[in-house]
């Protein structure tokens, strides 16, 4: 086996490693693949490759200074409205991207997760996914972001706070407010009229986005019975979050986010139902994953 060869029979070994990286910078399978090939042609093109003494750890920093500039570039660009982010098969890159494997890649990583960290600047993403995630050393992210050590703690500091919220209520609550809006998500996925009624409140109310209803159509829906039928088959590409403080929904296929349930519970269920869709006020709301 020749030696450009052996490089490429090395670099596929690295490659799952890399998509991994790359997906939970970037959030998009599309430019994960445009981001390994350009990983790739770095190191095939290097001169110094004799040199190179750990090539996870060099193609770990190539990836990471790569996505970082798609990050920038992608800021810099005109920022895109949520009626453009919806599957697709074929984008500006080269690439097919299959929705079924982008949608099971974004669930396996975590829906409430890609959303929030779609709202971090680049430097903080990149500084929280490399050190929380994959625990790449302070000193080894620095030369990536241009900063010190001690300002890409910061970073990371920051965007772990963002990210992990801490919740308005106590632990106890949270977490039976989480297991509520857990068991409404299962049983709005699976059809199951009678357990969506279970977690609803006789008397809940339902207070939908004006942009999510028909002219014409009611925008506020009350009953437990009238409520659940709502929901029933339509919960998919949705995961429990921090909302505002609070246990809520966001519904994000594949981890673009389109839209997010507010949800106010009492003793065990659901009292009231708000969604929101619109752009600007999506904009305006906090989010977080939950802290485990």
């Amino acid at each position: 086996m020749n030696e450009e060869s052996l490089l490429a029979q090395r670099f596929e070994a690295e490659r799952p490693h890399l998509r991994a990286v790359a997906y939970r910078l970037l959030g998009r399978l599309d430019e994960v693949e445009d981001a390994v090939q350009e990983s790739w042609l770095r190191l095939s093109g290097y001169e110094k490759k004799s040199s190179i003494a750990n090539l996870g750890a060099w193609l770990m920093t190539v990836i990471a200074r790569v996505c970082l500039d798609m990050l920038r570039a992608r800021r810099a660009r005109r920022e895109e409205s949520l009626e453009t982010l919806v599957p697709h098969t074929l984008t500006d890159s080269e690439h097919v991207v299959d929705p079924g494997q982008e949608m099971e890649m974004a669930t396996s990583v975590g829906l409430a997760l890609l959303v929030v960290l779609d709202t971090l600047v680049p430097a903080e993403r990149l500084a929280f996914v490399l050190h929380d995630i994959f625990d790449v050393p302070f000193d080894e992210i620095a030369p990536i972001v241009e900063r010190e050590v001690a300002a890409t703690r910061q970073l990371a500091s920051r965007a772990r706070r963002r990210v992990r919220a801490k919740a308005s209520l106590p632990d106890a609550d949270l977490a039976i407010n989480r297991a509520v809006a857990e068991a409404f998500l299962t049983a709005a996925r699976e059809g199951n009229l009678d357990a969506l009624l279970t977690v609803l409140a006789p008397e809940v109310v339902l207070r939908r986005d004006p942009l999510s209803v028909p002219a014409g159509t009611a925008g506020e829906l009350r009953g437990a019975a009238t409520v659940a039928k709502q929901f029933v088959g339509r919960a998919q590409a949705t995961q429990p979050a921090l909302v505002n403080g609070s246990v809520g929904v966001v519904v994000a296929p594949f981890g673009w986010l389109r839209g997010i349930i507010e949800l106010s519970i009492s003793g065990g269920k659901i009292t009231a139902i708000t969604t929101i869709s619109d752009p600007a006020r999506l904009h305006q709301v906090h989010l977080a994953v939950f802290a485990d």
